[in-house]
């Protein structure tokens, strides 16, 4: 029986080279942007949602690109200081690329970017170990949002229910979250049956770049790990 090709072993030469041309490429398709779009914004995202990042990014297809990926290789492609900066002041734009970030170039006006960024949102189910943003609790009594084939499900989810004439009934009251506090699995599968949204998928500029001038929106939360000029 011939072997699989997934059993074939890869040596580390090959997974390093593979890494550093697609680094490479990385680097380069930056640097193309930098000569390609006037401006070069450098945003952050809550809550990422790849399907609605998608979307967000298909409505500006025509007029702008964006980079998501390691902060490190964006620093690269742009300069991590004044002697090897690619265009005046792009240094700065690498300072600011930290954490949950990206780059986002374009030659719309910045009246229409700031717009873009700031009224977008979309509203989603939280993951585990997202913060809760409200308490909910669940009183005692018949749960008819509920089917009586959940019950079974209810319960191993950690809720004193039980099956009332074919009807799920909580038997006791129930904190499925707290506010401030990280979501277990269980209580993030309730929330969802429940239908309670808690995440909200944002995006938020922190700097814009041209030519021109240098603006920033909004000083990150960290500390920068390019070197201070």
């Amino acid at each position: 029986m011939p072997k699989s090709k997934r059993d074939r072993p890869v040596t580390l030469s090959k997974t390093k080279k593979k890494g550093k041309v697609q680094k490479e490429v990385v680097v380069n398709a930056i640097r193309d942007a930098v000569e390609k779009y006037e401006f070069v914004y450098v945003f952050v995202y809550e809550n990422m949602r790849n399907l609605k990042f998608k979307e967000f990014k298909e409505r500006l297809k025509a007029s702008s690109r964006f980079f998501l990926g390691s902060n490190k290789v964006m620093q690269v492609a742009l300069g991590r200081s004044v002697s090897d900066e690619l265009r005046p002041g792009l240094h700065k734009v690498s300072k600011l690329l930290r954490g949950n970030s990206g780059l986002c170039f374009t030659s719309l006006p910045k009246e229409e970017m700031e717009r873009l960024f700031n009224e977008y949102e979309d509203h989603d189910y939280a993951r585990t170990g997202s913060t809760a943003t409200e308490t909910v609790e669940l009183k005692e009594g018949p749960l008819d949002q509920f089917t009586h084939e959940m019950e079974p499900f209810l319960r191993k989810q950690g809720m004193p229910v039980k099956l009332n004439k074919g009807v799920v009934e909580l038997v006791s009251d129930y904190v499925v979250c707290e506010a401030g506090k990280p979501l277990s699995p269980e209580a993030s599968r309730i929330l969802r049956l429940l239908g309670i949204r808690m995440a909200t998928f944002k995006l938020h500029l922190i700097c814009r770049w041209s030519a021109e001038d240098f603006e920033v929106y909004r000083e990150a939360l960290e500390e920068s790990d390019v070197e201070s000029m």
